[in-house]
């Protein structure tokens, strides 16, 4: 069953992904776009080139192969004849690897964005470890990394990564007191199998 965000939270718009959105991300610079926009909402071209430490053609640029493939858009409510504010098109993608069986560019893209997602996790990790001291116990004590490894079946595996999906939407969906410590919190879920051992 389906859970409903709380009155006032709209729906989260979802995309799955297909062949030419996947080709299209696979690019480290559009991957970091698409992420700012939908974690720290609408943006100009040069706010995210100071941003993103890049310079705003490049920006334009790939924000505009972005926008030909549905994945952001322009704000209108934003924009001036000078400005052009950009935006996600939507709060969350997803695909499933095997889509992409018949199409090996796809593939290959695929397998981009997830190595990517590998090396956003390692960054993150370190930019923490780097900073924790300064951090409040609290955080410090909530903070972290896991693992476990459990004898799964594809169906299994499946099923668990549903459920885990499942709690992370329920969380993203309840509304947060005001004066909570409050931070963007970089969740990161994966299972592969181990490919080095047998049980």
């Amino acid at each position: 069953m389906e859970s409903s965000p709380p009155i006032g939270q709209p729906e989260p718009v979802e995309v799955h992904l297909d062949s030419r959105q996947v080709r299209t991300l696979a690019h480290p610079l559009r991957m970091r776009l698409l992420g700012s926009l939908r974690v720290d909402g609408p943006a100009t071209a040069t706010v995210l080139a100071q941003k993103l430490a890049t310079n705003t053609g490049a920006t334009s640029y790939h924000l505009r192969q972005l926008a030909e493939v549905g994945l952001v858009t322009e704000d209108p409510d934003r924009g001036t004849s000078r400005q052009r504010w950009w935006r996600a098109a939507h709060d969350m993608s997803n695909f499933e690897p095997t889509d992409f069986d018949d199409d090996p560019d796809a593939r290959a893209a695929v397998q981009w964005i997830q190595a990517d997602q590998v090396r956003i996790l390692a960054d993150q990790a370190e930019r923490w470890l780097a900073v924790e001291h300064h951090e409040s116990p609290a955080w410090r004590a909530a903070a972290g990394m896991s693992d476990l490894v459990l004898p799964l079946d594809p169906a299994r595996l499946r099923a668990l990564s549903d459920d885990l999906w499942e709690v992370l939407m329920r969380y993203r969906d309840e509304p947060v007191a005001e004066a909570a410590d409050v931070k963007p919190v970089h969740l990161f879920v994966a299972g592969f199998p181990r490919l080095d051992e047998r049980w």
